[in-house]
């Protein structure tokens, strides 16, 4: 009798005992669970190792992928402008184009620690704000996506067409001072493909980094050489056009946009800062870039306005004297330096099409697939360059259309759904603000694609 009393006794205490263990281990759960609610989220501490790029690193980051190819085409710019009105409204463009840039990476910042995500890319952003918008608008998400990632991708589709025309222009000067045959443009974009189809097959990243390295030092030094020379024996201010006809502000705002706009590469170097939060404020990495590079555009495109006036080409290399040697040099370095970065702004095209046929191939062909887009895809943009071998006229188009979108527009709207029913109302400054940006960008757009398909059906 006390021996069954004992195992029952025993038996008890074994379920009192798992019990009491069950009933702590919930207790715990729910406190770490609210503990975890209630700790605020911060999207830093969560990203990959990798991402350990310096505020500094983030600063040479932005300066170098701004001061690119885009640079060498202010002084066409001011060309459509006048020397004080391209002045002011190169800073005024650029003053814009850096708060259109803020409020998409504060948006995206604070985005990230509502869903709680490291780090969101650009049409991450636009499609998570309409996911969690005002009801109306959550329907039209995956149409903001497609058209953030289709701007991004036809902009830089452009750029590398207007990058083959600038190779073959190069190439093509070059090779006549020296006796060499006289071929059209359109030939010597073909012969590019000699180079960049190999070069289009790289996959890797890190294979072109070496590339890359070099080419930032031997841009530099093209950027040099055209300064001197837009230094050496200018004319007077007084002879070149303080302002132009209104017809040519479009063009001007067109052709600024395509030069200085660099929302695509914000966002990737943003997600990869150690301290994200330095990229803002005041005085933060965003600010100090676009400081120099609105005063750096400003003062190219006065310079090469200012020495060669309406003579003035979409890149100003193709502006330096054929027959002198550091001016050969120059063209020669940019050139090359195009070839390098075509690979590398090709990248992000390729991307976008190829996410949306990767499912359609079996695992199997994969490989040779990708091949294949990238192969097609480069005889694509080369076919388009010598099919329209006008550099002007591709500047004009991309910067009116994709940029007008994907650097204005879309970021004052997603600010806009973003803030909704948060902390703005219908009739608050920032309300008006965003639809002011988002007229500019209408008006821009409609105007320049006028000017852009009217100059281009003239040519043809």
């Amino acid at each position: 009798m006390s021996t069954r009393y004992g195992r029952a006794l025993k038996m008890f205490g074994d379920v009192c005992e798992q019990i009491t263990a069950f009933c702590g281990l919930g207790i715990e759960l729910a406190y770490n669970g609210s503990k975890e609610d209630l700790e605020p989220y911060i999207p830093s501490q969560h990203r990959p190792i990798a991402s350990n790029t310096s505020s500094f690193g983030a600063l040479a980051h932005l300066l170098k992928a701004s001061l690119g190819s885009g640079v060498l085409a202010m002084p066409l710019a001011f060309k459509n402008a006048g020397l004080a009105v391209g002045s002011v409204g190169t800073l005024i463009i650029g003053l814009i184009c850096c708060h259109v840039i803020h409020v998409l990476v504060k948006t995206s910042q604070k985005l990230c620690v509502e869903v709680r995500k490291p780090a969101l890319g650009y049409a991450d952003t636009c499609d998570l704000v309409f996911q969690h918008g005002p009801k109306p608008v959550r329907k039209v998400a995956p149409f903001i996506r497609e058209l953030a990632d289709w701007a991004l991708a036809v902009t830089h589709m452009g750029a590398c067409c207007v990058y083959v025309v600038v190779i073959a222009e190069s190439f093509r000067q070059v090779s006549m001072v020296y006796g060499g045959p006289d071929w059209s443009v359109t030939v010597y974009c073909a012969l590019s493909l000699v180079v960049l189809l190999p070069l289009t097959q790289i996959t890797k990243l890190k294979y072109l980094v070496p590339f890359s390295a070099l080419a930032n030092f031997v841009w530099l030094g093209s950027i040099c050489i055209c300064l001197y020379y837009c230094l050496k024996d200018h004319p007077k201010v007084s002879e070149r056009k303080l302002a132009t006809s209104i017809s040519g502000i479009p063009t001007f705002i067109s052709t600024s946009l395509f030069a200085m706009e660099g929302i695509g590469v914000v966002m990737p170097i943003e997600n990869e800062m150690r301290k994200p939060q330095d990229f803002l404020g005041c005085p933060g990495v965003l600010n100090a870039a676009f400081t120099v590079i609105a005063v750096m555009y400003a003062f190219v495109g006065f310079v090469g306005y200012l020495r060669f006036g309406d003579e003035v080409r979409g890149s100003l290399t193709l502006n330096l004297p054929q027959e002198e040697v550091l001016a050969q040099t120059a063209k020669l370095l940019v050139g090359c330096v195009l070839l390098l970065s075509f690979t590398l702004v090709y990248y992000v095209p390729i991307d976008v099409i190829w996410r949306r046929v990767e499912h359609r191939i079996p695992l199997s062909g994969r490989r040779w697939g990708l091949a294949g887009v990238r192969f097609v895809g480069c005889l694509l943009l080369v076919g388009i360059a010598a099919a329209v071998p006008k550099l002007e006229l591709f500047m004009e188009l991309v910067g009116a259309v994709c940029l007008s979108v994907m650097g204005l527009l879309l970021p004052a709207i997603v600010e806009t759904v973003f803030r909704w029913n948060r902390d703005i109302v219908p009739c608050s400054f920032v309300v008006w603000k965003n639809v002011i940006i988002g007229f500019f960008s209408i008006i821009a757009m409609g105007s320049g694609v006028t000017y852009a398909i009217l100059a281009i059906v003239n040519t043809m």
